[in-house]
């Protein structure tokens, strides 16, 4: 036995093994085969469909057996090549006895007829209408909807994987794993929906096949052997029912198995325990139903024995569970009041600076509502969330984003929050704990029922629903997120926002300690001999404050160390920075399009602002209608670039960009301005509007 299972495993892994496999099906359709052969094939057609539907029973979920359409087709093929091969041989040697076929054949004729040749042939009909109407055309509709709903929810749920990536809640790995998931479910129902016709293919065949063995059989039996008609009766029906029967079987078995897999939830759960908790949790259920059994079974005429069991059965079960529930109650009442009983105070102890508490660069103060969020014993998931965005934004801006602490603020209302930097409030919302925001990303299918509201970090229109609507939301087009992800993405884009503040000396030092690992005598040179740190952190965090990361550290400190022999002036030195990261900065707006769209402001108007710079300081001596009218052109020339899809760029002179970045920032957000210097020279720059003075 274990050569042969050696041997099995060598041709597996030369890939020899599904190929022999299907050729040997395909040659039991026109070889001759024993009968002992058939008992055994036949006998391991039984065992396997017995094995698949075990599988399915304890899968915990329908993607833990993604093989299974295979494994229908190939035991599909395997069942009708056996029916081919019995059918030769009871039509061939049926006229000898009903042992012509070999024993299981016999066997299982034998059981089912029990004598009665009439009552047999109903039996194995109703048992082929229930595979046939009952179980297979459910599960052939029930596969066939399924491949319909996953299909059309992946938009939704790739979307939903795109904003918890942007949002730090996940990283690239978590992110492809899941986009994996979702293309493996979409293939496996679509493969459901295909092999779900193998079943119901099967069925009909085996029906056709049962007519071709009795009327071929009686023919052949009585026109060629010349037997009695009751010989033939006898020996016929007993065979084809065998025959029907132990392929019908396994095929009812493959058929329930694939209405169990199908009918399903995706989730991780053992089907087991879903019974026992959706079923028996409340027992209120179990005490009424053994009350109305038990009064039907009082009913003079009714078995009588039958119904008061089952009634005295259904009433002990019920209260056993109680007796249960009431004991995992009373010690979780216990554990909750060993937690609030409360303790011996301390003696007090001295006033010591200790006491001093600094103030939180990063906090996050909730609601007594939402402490279920960020509390690991009652899972929690807030934590978690909060730790992912510090890991993207650490990721992306180049230095370690702080710790975010988190306190209960009982002047805050239940479901609110409030994000703080240096203790002052730069963000504040409410979320809805048991229930998931719908976002509108700007084009959807329908409408939702729910409370209608706004996604705190984007502005963007959204909808609280039951988590239920989940997957009819994202179908419609939604980005659906649970409320720990909406205050995570908040925080997400408060940190980004600020990310100036959250820079200070110790973690510009830290950059230019590892720095120092790789090009110690640049940072030597740099600081502090030509440049002091305090200048240094400037220049980085006026880059942080337009949306610059500082992960190229060498760039900045080379360029730093260039020009911080002739100034010292941080404003000068950032935007010499900012042109040596020229490069990053057009990739990170336009990608890696080689054609740049611009804005450019009309020769007049920035020879005006240039002269009134040199005078007034950054343009402010420009007269206040002009600025406003040009703020009104550059924002109808924003929205016209979003709209079609392209990023608003407004390139002027070096000595104005600093003043119309300043003036633009918070105006209109989606305007990027830089200088003609920044521009690599690889791009082609391509003015789609110019900005006059009128």
């Amino acid at each position: 036995m274990e050569a042969v299972l050696n041997n099995i495993n060598n041709l597996g892994r030369r890939g020899l093994a599904a190929p022999l496999i299907i050729i040997a099906l395909m040659a039991m359709m026109v070889v001759p085969m024993p009968t002992l052969a058939l008992d055994l094939f036949f006998t391991f057609n039984i065992c396997l469909s017995i094995i698949v539907l075990l599988v399915c029973v304890y899968a915990g979920r329908p993607l833990d057996f993604v093989i299974f359409p295979t494994i229908i087709l190939v035991a599909t093929l395997f069942r009708l090549a056996l029916n081919v091969a019995s059918t030769r041989v009871v039509l061939l040697e049926g006229h000898t006895g009903t042992g012509a076929a070999g024993k299981v054949i016999e066997s299982f004729g034998e059981f089912v007829i029990g004598g009665n040749y009439a009552v047999g042939l109903v039996v194995f009909a109703i048992l082929v209408i229930i595979n046939f109407v009952v179980v297979t055309k459910g599960a052939g509709r029930v596969s066939e909807v399924s491949a319909r709903f996953t299909l059309d929810a992946m938009p939704g749920k790739q979307m939903a994987i795109d904003a918890d990536l942007n949002s730090g809640i996940i990283d690239q790995d978590t992110a492809k794993h899941r986009r994996e998931e979702i293309a493996s479910e979409a293939d496996f129902y679509g493969s459901m929906d295909g092999a779900s016709k193998f079943v119901r293919g099967d069925a009909v065949a085996g029906i056709l096949i049962l007519v071709i063995n009795l009327v071929g059989g009686f023919a052949i039996g009585m026109g060629q052997h010349g037997m009695d008609v009751s010989d033939a009766v006898r020996n016929y029906t007993l065979l084809t029912i065998g025959d029907g029967l132990v392929a019908q079987i396994p095929s009812l078995l493959l058929s329930s198995a694939t209405a169990i897999i199908i009918t399903r939830d995706s989730r991780q759960h053992d089907i087991g325990e879903q019974i026992k908790k959706q079923m028996f949790t409340n027992t209120k259920v179990l005490w009424v139903t053994a009350g109305i059994v038990g009064l039907m079974g009082a009913i003079p005429g009714m078995p009588n024995m039958a119904f008061l069991s089952i009634a005295a059965l259904l009433a002990g079960t019920a209260k056993w569970l109680d007796k249960q529930q009431e004991q995992v109650l009373v010690e979780e009442r216990n554990i909750t009041e060993e937690k609030q009983r409360p303790r011996e105070p301390a003696a007090p102890k001295e006033l010591s600076w200790d006491d001093v508490q600094p103030v939180d660069l990063v906090g996050l103060e909730v609601g007594y509502g939402l402490i279920p969020m960020v509390d690991k014993n009652q899972n929690g998931q807030l934590l978690g969330r909060i730790k992912g965005v510090r890991k993207k934004l650490s990721q992306e801006l180049g230095f370690l984003v702080h710790s975010v602490h988190i306190r209960d603020n009982l002047d805050l209302s239940p479901n609110a929050y409030r994000i703080t930097l240096n203790g002052v409030p730069v963000g504040e919302s409410s979320v809805q704990p048991d229930r998931e925001m719908a976002i509108n990303p700007g084009q959807v299918y329908g409408q939702l029922q729910g409370t209608p509201t706004k996604d705190p970090a984007y502005g963007l229109d959204a909808v609280w629903i039951e988590p239920g609507q989940r997957d009819h939301a994202q179908t419609l087009g939604y980005t659906v997120v649970d409320a720990s992800t909406v205050i995570a993405t908040h925080i997400n884009q408060v940190l980004y926002d600020n990310a100036h503040e959250l820079l200070g000396h110790a973690e510009a030092q830290q950059l230019l300690d590892n720095l120092a690992k790789s090009s110690p005598k640049l940072v030597e040179d740099l600081v502090p001999n030509l440049l002091p740190l305090s200048v240094v952190v400037k220049v980085m965090q006026n880059l942080l404050s337009e949306s610059v990361p500082v992960r190229d550290i060498r760039t900045i400190a080379e360029i730093l160390a260039e020009h911080g022999a002739h100034t010292k002036d941080p404003t000068e030195l950032t935007a010499q920075v900012r042109v040596g990261l020229g490069r990053s900065i057009v990739q990170r707006i336009n990608g890696i399009e080689r054609d740049l769209p611009v804005i450019t402001l009309e020769p007049s108007l920035e020879q005006l602002l240039m002269q009134s710079a040199q005078n007034g300081g950054q343009g402010m001596g420009v007269e206040p209608g002009l600025t406003e009218r040009m703020f009104r052109s550059l924002e109808d020339v924003t929205q016209k670039q979003e709209m079609a899809g392209q990023p608003a760029v407004l390139v002027v002179a070096p000595t104005l960009r600093l003043w119309l970045a300043q003036l633009v920032r918070h105006s209109i957000p989606g305007l990027n301005v830089l200088s003609y210097s920044e521009i690599p020279d690889n791009k082609n720059i391509r003015v789609v509007a110019a900005v006059g003075a009128d």
